[in-house]
């Protein structure tokens, strides 16, 4: 079973910023494109930004210009630099691959409120 431990969620303010990490096990990492996803209650969890064993990077239009991705090859790690942030970016944020895993971690919430 892929390990997948997420940090770095908590209440913001509106407009505030927030850095996501998760660690997970090496192989997956090397070998696999990574993403970050979010899910808010009563809907379907959704893709917010992905990234290649490249380097490449995608993101969902709602986000774009205000989150980054990146990898940090020396730990292991996928990273969510979020920016900006509004209400509608509240939810608990996920790592995994893309495609999506079989399993996920417990994920780390985000709370953008006044």
């Amino acid at each position: 079973q892929v390990q997948l431990v997420e940090s770095g969620g908590g209440l913001v303010q509106p407009g505030g910023s927030l850095r996501l990490s998760c660690v997970t096990d090496g192989d997956i990492f090397e070998t696999s494109a990574m993403g970050w996803w979010r899910q808010v209650a009563g809907k379907q969890r959704e893709l917010v930004a992905g990234i290649s064993t490249g380097g490449y990077t995608n993101y969902r239009d709602v986000v774009k210009g205000r989150f980054t991705i990146s990898r940090d090859w020396a730990e292991k790690r996928v990273n969510l630099e979020m920016n900006n942030l509004n209400i509608g970016d509240s939810a608990v944020y996920y790592c995994g691959t893309v495609p999506p895993p079989d399993s996920w971690g417990r994920g780390t919430e985000v709370i953008v409120s006044s």
